[in-house]
């Protein structure tokens, strides 16, 4: 969409941690909703980007795996969670997890009515269909079911107690797993995601 100069990066960094940032927010809210004050305390109820932020899992991470060639995998500052607070047990975190990209696919949703009811051109249209684009991608991403990543909440709230202690055991590795995962299965998780990612947006933008 744009050429790869320093305005194009700045509007598409700009894009990403404005996404990120509240989609990291509304996990945090969602919590405290739910009887969890922990990410409140600790400031997470913040659009401020610099709040969500982690150096390694979202600046360098997804640069080294671009210089590598593998596709950019980041991961927002992990939101600090007491499940023992949180009202529902599995289903309340389900709930906090799928806070996040359902925040990203209202985001979109509401980039796409705006494409689709002001007809806007040029510049203004490729920024816009950017927003949408990144946070369709967001949600798709971010709802896959491998921990710890949201959609795995929502397996986890409905798996047998024999499949939740495995993936007790799987998100101990954090966002290596993803890394494992993603690069292992690629073959079969990139053109799912594309094909998701394309379904979404021609779905949104008419």
């Amino acid at each position: 969409m744009f050429e790869l100069d320093l305005l194009g990066i700045t509007i598409f960094v700009g894009i990403l941690f404005i996404s990120v940032a509240l989609h990291e927010m509304m996990h945090a809210y969602t919590a405290l909703r739910l009887g969890d004050d922990l990410a409140h305390s600790h400031g997470r109820i913040s659009l401020n980007p610099l709040q969500h932020i982690d150096p390694f899992l979202t600046l360098l991470l997804p640069t080294a795996m671009v210089l590598l060639g593998l596709p950019p995998i980041l991961a927002a500052k992990p939101v600090p969670i007491n499940a023992s607070r949180i009202q529902g047990e599995e289903l309340g975190m389900a709930a906090v997890g799928i806070a996040g990209p359902f925040t990203n696919i209202a985001l979109a949703t509401l980039g796409a009515l705006v494409l689709n009811l002001t007809n806007p051109s040029g510049v203004t249209y490729e920024i816009i269909e950017l927003f949408v684009t990144l946070n369709v991608a967001l949600f798709a991403f971010n709802m896959l079911p491998i921990p710890p990543l949201d959609g795995s909440r929502v397996l986890y709230a409905v798996a047998p107690a024999p499949v939740q202690r495995v993936m007790e055991q799987i998100e101990q590795f954090g966002i290596l797993f993803v890394i494992i995962m993603i690069t292992l299965l690629s073959p079969i998780i990139s053109p799912l995601l594309i094909t998701i990612n394309e379904a979404l947006i021609n779905l949104l933008i008419r």
